[in-house]
């Protein structure tokens, strides 16, 4: 087995990319620092306020169930039309863009499912939603 008798030149490292973005870092430093420099300058003092954690997420939408029998539920509590208003409306002044979404039995009569929306918007509901079901097709071609 032969032996090596020469020595490897050591292996260069290539600092030009390094170089690259140093630069490029410096030069994004300092044009942020002039940018604060200018906005101190503002004679503006903003307001403060306490950290009250973060804001809470949107409610889920609202789901009134029409059924075949004329009940009308909220969120799977039996209310009147008039009780459905009420609720729907205080819901709305906690939430502005509250939604709601009903759902009638296909065999009820349809103008408790108008009952049921009339109300919401008399609560003043803009996000209202109808659930229905896809037919199946009887014959497949």
């Amino acid at each position: 087995m032969p032996l090596k008798t020469q020595r490897d030149d050591e292996p260069t490292l290539n600092l030009t990319a390094m170089l690259d973005v140093m630069f490029l870092l410096i030069i994004f430093f300092m044009l942020g620092t002039r940018f604060v420099d200018e906005e101190r300058k503002i004679g503006l003092c903003v307001p403060e306020v306490a950290d009250r954690g973060t804001l809470t997420a949107a409610p889920a939408r609202k789901e009134v169930n029409v059924y075949r029998d004329g009940t009308i539920t909220l969120d799977k509590t039996p209310v009147t039309l008039d009780e459905l208003t009420a609720r729907l409306a205080a819901a709305r002044r906690q939430y502005s863009d509250l939604g709601v979404l009903v759902r009638g039995d296909s065999q009820g009569k349809f103008q408790r499912v108008a009952d049921a929306l009339n109300a919401c918007k008399q609560a003043g509901i803009e996000d209202l939603g109808i659930k229905v079901r896809l037919a199946r097709r009887a014959n497949k071609l």
